[in-house]
C-alpha cells in the first residue's frame, strides 16, 4: 500500500516549531515503541538538531520488552538519552523527570556558571499524531491540561504548560512529513492510528496486518481468533467475522466490522505485545 497523509495544518505547526525552537532547552521526542523508526519525524530531528534531546518510547507496555530494551541501548550508545514508558502509568512520571534532569545536566551547569539559578527547563514535546503527547503532558502536570483522544489531530495548536518550578512544557500538534519514501512507513503509521482512517482502505490494511502477524507472530491469530493462518486474502475478514459472530441481517459475514475489530485489537494490545521494527 502507498499511504500518504499531510494535512495543511501540519505545515503551519512545523513552521511554529521552527520559530519556537530558540526558546527551548530540551526536545522531548515521543515515539511509538512498536514502530520506533516509522514514528520518528525526520523534519523534527533536523529542526531541533543541536538541542538537548530526550527520546521517549511510549506505549512500551504494548511492545516486546526485549526489542524495546534493544532500542534504549541503541539510543544511549549513540549519545541520546532514552527511556521507555506507558504515559498512562503514573509510576513512570518519576522516570521521565529523572531523564529530563540527565538530558539537561549540561544546560543547568552552564546556567550555574553564568549565575543563573532555579530557572525552569523549557522543553518541547514533539511527535507524530496519536503517539500520546497530551496524555504524557497531563501525567507530568498532574492535571488535565490538554485534550486527549484515540485519533490523530486532537491537539491543534501549541500549549505552554507549567509543570513545576523546574519544568515548563510546550505541547505541540502531532506532525508527519510530506512524503513517506518507504511504503512500510505509511503502513506502520496507519496500522497504529497515526494516520486518519478515512485516508486509506481499511480492508486492504487489515490484510497487510494479517500477513505481518502470520509471518512475525505465527500461532497468535490462531490462538486469539481460532482461524487458519494460511488463508487466501479474500477469506481473512470473512473468517474473523465468523469467529466473532459478526453477521449482517441477511446472515452474511460483516467484514467491515471484522476489519474494524482486527485493527482495533492491534492498537489496543489485544493481539499481544508487538514490535515491528528493530534497531
Amino acid at each position: 500500500m502507498n499511504i500518504q497523509w499531510y494535512p495543511g495544518h501540519m505545515t503551519k505547526a512545523l513552521r511554529q516549531i521552527k520559530d519556537d525552537i530558540k526558546l527551548i532547552d530540551l526536545v522531548i521526542e515521543l515515539c511509538d515503541a512498536r514502530i520506533v523508526l516509522s514514528s520518528r519525524n525526520p523534519e523534527i530531528r533536523q529542526l531541533t538538531n543541536g538541542k538537548a534531546h530526550l527520546v521517549i518510547l511510549n506505549k512500551s507496555d504494548l511492545a516486546e520488552q526485549k526489542v524495546t530494551d534493544e532500542w534504549i541501548s541503541f539510543f544511549m550508545e549513540n549519545g541520546t538519552e532514552a527511556i521507555a514508558i506507558d504515559s498512562r502509568n503514573r509510576r513512570d512520571v518519576k522516570k521521565i523527570n529523572d531523564a529530563i534532569m540527565r538530558a539537561t545536566e549540561e544546560k543547568r551547569q552552564r546556567d550555574l556558571r553564568r549565575g543563573i539559578k532555579n530557572r525552569p527547563v523549557r522543553a518541547l514535546i514533539a511527535g507524530i499524531p496519536n503517539v500520546g503527547k497530551s496524555t504524557l503532558t497531563n501525567s507530568l502536570s498532574g492535571k488535565k491540561s490538554t485534550k486527549t483522544g484515540d485519533r490523530p489531530g486532537v491537539t491543534k495548536g501549541k500549549q505552554w504548560i507549567h509543570v513545576n518550578k523546574g519544568l515548563d512544557l510546550l505541547d505541540t500538534p502531532g506532525i508527519l512529513w510530506p512524503k513517506f519514501e518507504d511504503p512500510h512507513t505509511g503502513e506502520a503509521l496507519a496500522l497504529f492510528g497515526a494516520i486518519a482512517d478515512n485516508v486509506f482502505e481499511k480492508e486492504e490494511l487489515s490484510l497487510v496486518l494479517y500477513h505481518i502477524m502470520t509471518e512475525n507472530y505465527p500461532g497468535r491469530l490462531a490462538e486469539i481468533y481460532h482461524i487458519s493462518e494460511d488463508l487466501a486474502d479474500c477469506d481473512v475478514l470473512t473468517e474473523i467475522a465468523s469467529a466473532k459472530n459478526l453477521v449482517l441481517k441477511e446472515g452474511k459475514a460483516d467484514t467491515k466490522r471484522a476489519c474494524d475489530l482486527f485493527l482495533d485489537d492491534l492498537r489496543s494490545g489485544k493481539l499481544g505485545r508487538i514490535s515491528l521494527e528493530r534497531p
